[in-house]
């Protein structure tokens, strides 16, 4: 009996290689982490039933007593039994697959010992497809696939071989030869089988738990990547954009080299290739046209497929994914290696999960351009309307001068025209230069002195360098006619100071004045909320702060200071540069 325990642990260590080889294969992964088909079950059902085969061909032949420790048995004498470890194979296909799987690897290994003969060849061939049934409804029942418990398995198993023996008993004749033959056999094969599945199992359990753990590292990657990229592609689809995803996508991944496309042209390259793949360049590789005509993820593992027509292109493996918005192709996102070695399972699926992600980054990028537009489109129309009173005043002001002096009268038209024109056009740009909102205000100020002469001084001071810098329409006019209207009492001159100048790359607007200043309750709300108080609502400075945040993030600032009985300022700072939304992002938008 103990002679048989190294020569079972021989074999059992035999399938538990081969076990541990199976458990590296990605197929294998996939079906039993995932639910199975009829596809997946017969796979099963194949790879269980091989591992009973071999187990049968790779037992020990006990004779009259006697053990033969031949390798390979093809055939066994009359008198002659087998002791292996074909209840394991079934045994854990049956937990892992179900009663059909169970049935499945139950036949195959038992018709196969069937044919080895033996006085046990009929209960060994019957327990084993009774072992098949009973395993695959305990696996079923007991949810042994979801939970992997090796415990219960191992526990099953043992059951599963001591059924065995006492089928052999109950079975095998004459009755004498398998009493003799059990005792020889059950305590090794109990020993050997249980130890052979809890082996299986913990491969098993392993392989999944690093299945899971690389799944969840590469969901972390992958949002960690898209929680970086996240504030660019809310720019949309552009140079400047993509230029930094494609560095952030660099540093982050293992990557040769990272390339995003719009439809037409190459808006970012980063790394191995950049003397011809680069910015602005129509896109070279037939690999890049046929995803953004098919719309679908392809894998390069050549520079043949890749498609460049540089000879000397350092590009040897690439993967490539359609960046999509609203259900059509948009760009294309190209993770480039220098080795196609390196482009490994682990990279292509952290790429699918970043294609998937970007492109949703794009889809709200998109939503959130046409809010902007909307919200933006909303606060140009209410400042495109000339209040009534505005209109009417100005008209009774020049036509009370028309009699007394036609020259002023006629340069007060000008600027009410002047006015209407900066409004209308105002209204239908996003940005304007600074020269053309210092118009719009010019011509304000003229009609307003002209019907309160000497009431206001009005100073300007503006950098003539940043005349031609863009900045929102109506965001000075505004402020100067709410210092105007709300900042003096009628028995006090008031001064007003517009100041431009450049700071730190940075462009700040100052309006001042000295008029009656501010409440400290109503300071905070200015520009977050809706004031109400008999001067005003506020409605100005919430506008141009709204549309300052929407344009420019983070990288501009509106702050209003104010003391009671000292006036007001508020201080507005713009970056150096246009809005995250160019013009060039509006139209294609609208075209698109």
């Amino acid at each position: 009996m103990f002679e048989l325990l190294p020569l079972m642990l021989e074999r059992v260590g035999l399938l538990i290689i081969l076990a541990f080889l199976l458990s590296r294969l990605k197929s294998f992964r996939q079906m039993i982490h995932n639910e199975h088909g009829k596809k997946e079950k017969a796979i099963l059902i194949l790879i269980f039933g091989i591992f009973g085969v071999i187990s049968n061909y790779t037992g020990i032949q006990i004779e009259k007593g006697f053990i033969n420790a031949q390798v390979w048995q093809v055939n066994v004498e009359l008198e002659g039994a087998l002791a292996n470890t074909r209840v394991m194979g079934v045994a854990i296909g049956g937990l892992l697959g179900g009663p059909i799987v169970g049935l499945g690897v139950g036949l195959i290994a038992g018709l196969h010992r069937l044919t080895l003969g033996g006085f046990t060849a009929v209960a060994c061939g019957v327990s084993t497809i009774i072992a098949g049934i009973i395993t695959g409804l305990l696996g079923k029942k007991l949810g042994i696939k979801k939970s992997l418990s090796y415990k219960r398995a191992v526990v099953i198993g043992i059951v599963m071989e001591v059924f065995q023996m006492a089928f052999i008993l109950l079975v095998a004749k004459p009755f004498s030869s398998a009493v003799h033959l059990v005792e020889i056999i059950a305590i090794p094969m109990i020993v050997m089988n249980g130890f052979g599945t809890l082996m299986f199992m913990l491969i098993i359990k392993t392989m999944v738990s690093e299945e899971e753990r690389t799944q969840a590292l590469q969901t972390h990657k992958a949002l960690h990547i898209a929680q970086l990229t996240l504030p660019h592609f809310r720019k949309g689809l552009n140079e400047e954009s993509c230029q930094k995803v494609a560095e952030i996508i660099y540093d982050e991944t293992k990557a040769d080299a990272i390339s995003i496309t719009d439809n037409d042209k190459v808006l970012a390259h980063i790394g191995a290739g950049g003397d011809h793949h680069s910015q602005k360049q129509n896109i070279l590789t037939k690999l890049t046209k046929k995803v953004l005509e098919q719309g679908r993820i392809i894998t390069a593992k050549n520079r043949i497929e890749i498609g460049c027509n540089r000879a000397d292109c350092p590009l040897q493996a690439a993967i490539v994914l359609p960046l999509n918005a609203h259900h059509q192709t948009v760009g294309s996102l190209k993770m480039y290696f220098t080795n196609s070695a390196r482009l490994t399972t682990v990279e292509q699926e952290l790429a699918e999960g970043l294609s998937k992600l970007f492109s949703t980054q794009l889809e709200l990028a998109e939503a959130e351009l046409q809010r902007k537009l909307l919200k933006d489109a909303e606060i140009k129309a209410l400042h495109a309307q000339v209040h009534p009173h505005f209109l009417f005043n100005s008209l009774n002001t020049i036509s009370s001068l028309v009699r007394i002096d036609a020259d002023k009268a006629r340069n007060l038209l000008i600027q009410l025209s002047t006015f209407f024109r900066s409004n209308i056009h105002g209204a239908r740009q996003m940005l304007v230069p600074l020269s053309k909102e210092l118009e719009h205000v010019e011509a304000y100020l003229s009609i307003e002195q002209a019907r309160f002469p000497d009431k206001y001084l009005i100073c300007m001071d503006i950098d003539p360098a940043l005349k031609e810098v863009l900045i929102p329409p109506f965001t000075l006019q505004p402020l100067v006619e709410n210092a105007i209207h709300h900042a003096f009492v009628r028995t006090k001159k008031g001064n007003v100071i517009v100041r431009v100048f450049l700071e730190e790359e940075q462009m700040v607007v100052i309006t001042e004045d000295n008029g009656i200043g501010i409440s400290p309750e109503h300071v905070g709300n200015l520009g977050n909320t809706a004031v109400h108080s008999p001067k005003g609502t506020g409605t100005a400075l919430r506008n141009i702060k709204q549309r300052i945040e929407e344009l420019y993030g983070d990288e501009a600032s509106f702050e209003v200071v104010s003391q009671v009985g000292r006036g007001t300022k508020i201080i507005i700072r713009l970056p150096l540069k246009q809005s995250k939304w160019s013009e060039e992002d509006v139209k294609s938008l609208y075209s698109g």
